[in-house]
């Protein structure tokens, strides 16, 4: 992954009602939800909503798929997972990770 792709995901994520319909769609896994179901879990106005959601497929962390009259919105695990491992790629210098803290893990 590149440097300019990492930055375009990150900068996606780094608006607070983004971050919470990307965490939304990853707590609800592969079914996805449709833009009605976000606004009403995060009480969010249509057109707020749609532009946010943008910026998400924009930045590869969220796919779009017609379903009928629907879209279904999803989480890339693939693109997230491609973020958290650049993030990672040198943690400890290639070594396990010597210091842990009690609630988060480097998963070296």
């Amino acid at each position: 992954m590149e440097d300019k792709d990492v930055i375009k995901s990150l900068a996606a994520l780094a608006q607070p009602l983004r971050l919470q319909v990307f965490r939304a769609l990853v707590v609800v896994g592969e079914t996805g939800l449709t833009p009605g179901a976000i606004q009403e879990a995060l009480g969010v106005a249509p057109a707020t909503l749609s532009f946010h959601l943008k910026e998400l497929v924009n930045a590869e962390l969220v796919t779009q798929e017609r379903a009928s009259r629907n879209l279904i919105y999803r989480a890339n695990y693939a693109r997230m997972n491609s973020v958290l491992s650049y993030l990672t790629e040198n943690c400890c210098e290639g070594s396990a990770c010597s210091v842990e803290s009690p609630a988060v893990s480097c998963g070296c």
